[in-house]
């Protein structure tokens, strides 16, 4: 099994959107950076994700979802009304891929990106990295284990 982040404007798409889905899934689309898209081919059905709220008052990890379906041509790229669209991909050579995902569970307290950048487990995290705005990554396994006992950390302690 592999870890991810995935990053989602909360205004665009919540973790609260994704679990009042049907079957609490939908698809991840959108995705037009290649790095982020090369992730996506990466990721495995089964493969957990932390679903993280960026570009909103208080950015973080707010929960996990888990990879429903593998990486499949995304179709927004071929609609010239949708905002995602690219001319240069067509059916016939999708250039886009998205996956499917699944909501697993919602955080008590997010674990934002300030407790992040100050934990010293996580500063070589690509999400911490100078320059890196990817809205797909990979985490190791590290990583999500500290994530997750920061998020029992944060849920204990309400009022920090």
């Amino acid at each position: 099994m592999n870890y991810w982040l995935m990053k989602s404007e909360p205004q665009a798409f919540s973790i609260a959107d994704l679990k009042s889905r049907p079957k609490k899934t939908e698809h991840w689309d959108g995705v037009r950076n290649y790095q982020a898209r090369n992730f996506m081919r990466a990721m495995k059905k089964g493969d957990l994700a932390f679903f993280y709220h960026s570009s909103c008052a208080v950015p973080g990890v707010y929960g996990i979802i888990e990879i429903a379906r593998a990486a499949y041509p995304d179709p927004t790229a071929w609609d010239p009304e949708n905002p995602h669209y690219d001319r240069k991909s067509t059916p016939e050579r999708p250039l886009w891929d998205m996956v499917d995902v699944r909501f697993q569970r919602e955080f008590k307290r997010p674990v934002t990106l300030t407790a992040i950048k100050m934990q010293a487990a996580l500063k070589a995290m690509r999400l911490v990295q100078r320059g890196s705005r990817l809205s797909v990554m990979p985490v190791t396994v590290k990583e999500w284990n500290t994530i997750l006992k920061m998020e029992k950390m944060a849920a204990s302690n309400p009022e920090e």
